[in-house]
């Protein structure tokens, strides 16, 4: 696969990394977008498959959905008319997603070339990746340092460490856009896949997906996981949330103290019997189930990618919260980190 990817763009040399274990689990990188490529796991016979979707050269993720395991910044998930205010002044985002701005903009983080450097940490093999973006850019303000450190530990976790510093008063927020099926790549769809969200409460979203500022509770409608349950079993019921997103689209509000880590998610596999935990110390957690492939995306291996044959978990703070007072604010300021950490881990259940 490697030779598919080396290539440069702007003058920017890009190529796939692969970090491996000592249980023969390996994930292949690109710097293009800090994209998962392949994540290669066992299932419960010991065949090993891929789990993530995504493409097998470098021209798919050029030309394809951009954001395929993807770094998402630098605020991940939407804001609304792309505007925000900070410090008293604000801002008009790159506008993408109708009326408001999405996943960092048109030239987001997904779509540059990240500077890569392969590590070890703790004798384990790592991958750290750095960006610096312009202040300005996307019409962000300050120009911010990004790292990302994706290292594969000896117990079969894939951490990600997100680090960022700022010169001048702006929002940040970032998260892993990997679309997951523990059945293996394109092997159908995900609706038998049992899943659990440590939340008590979701924050429910208008027709143009923006959250209405409610933390609504999860009981007593289709976005209880507080029980892993089947994705299918109430994603076509008639509800109004569903049908704003043609499916689960929506953040959930973590069960957790902000900044400490702790489980979010699970999802298992029946067929394979592979099974994931997602841990982080973030607030929320966009629920995703590939509602909108028509069979247009073609995939590794020649795969057509159906709708509904992967689901995301992304670790985030809550979408649009510049504009929402009373949510975790997501403001950086000079002289302050942005710290973020999130793990996926995986075993045979």
């Amino acid at each position: 696969m490697n030779n598919f990817f080396k290539t440069s763009r702007n003058g920017k040399e890009i190529n796939l990394f692969l970090l491996s274990n000592h249980h023969g689990m390996k994930v292949a990188i690109t710097n293009f977008g800090a994209k998962i490529v392949s994540i290669l796991v066992p299932d419960k016979n010991g065949l090993v498959d891929d789990v993530v979707l995504g493409y097998d050269n470098i021209e798919g993720y050029f030309h394809g959905n951009p954001f395929f395991g993807a770094i998402v910044g630098r605020y991940a998930n939407r804001i609304a008319k792309g505007r925000f205010t900070i410090e008293g002044k604000t801002y008009t985002l790159h506008k993408n997603n109708g009326d408001s701005h999405l996943h960092g903009g048109q030239n987001g983080f997904h779509n540059v070339i990240w500077d890569a450097q392969p590590t070890r940490i703790n004798n384990e093999e790592a991958l750290i990746l750095h960006y610096f973006s312009r202040d300005g850019e996307e019409n962000y303000p300050g120009n911010l340092n990004v790292t990302v450190i994706y290292q594969l530990t000896n117990n079969n976790e894939l951490k990600m460490q997100y680090l960022a510093e700022t010169d001048k008063p702006t929002i940040i927020n970032l998260t892993n856009h990997s679309y997951f099926n523990l059945t293996g790549n394109g092997r159908g769809n995900i609706l038998d896949h049992h899943i659990f969200i440590n939340a008590d409460k979701f924050t429910p979203v208008g027709p143009d997906m923006i959250p209405t500022g409610e933390l609504r509770e999860v009981e007593n409608t289709p976005f209880d996981f507080r029980q892993a349950i089947p994705i299918g079993k109430s994603i076509d019921t008639h509800d109004e949330q569903l049908i704003i997103g043609n499916g689960y689209d929506h953040n959930f509000v973590l069960n957790k103290e902000t900044g400490y880590l702790a489980l979010a998610a699970s999802a298992f596999d029946p067929q394979s019997g592979r099974a994931m935990d997602l841990i982080t110390d973030q607030p929320g957690m966009q629920f995703y189930t590939e509602n909108f492939a028509d069979g247009d995306i073609v995939g590794k291996g020649g795969t057509v990618y159906g709708r509904r044959s992967a689901f995301c978990f992304e670790t985030q703070h809550f979408p649009d919260s510049p504009n929402h007072r009373h949510f975790p604010s997501t403001e950086l300021i000079p002289g302050e980190q942005y710290i973020h950490n999130s793990i996926y881990k995986f075993y045979i259940q």
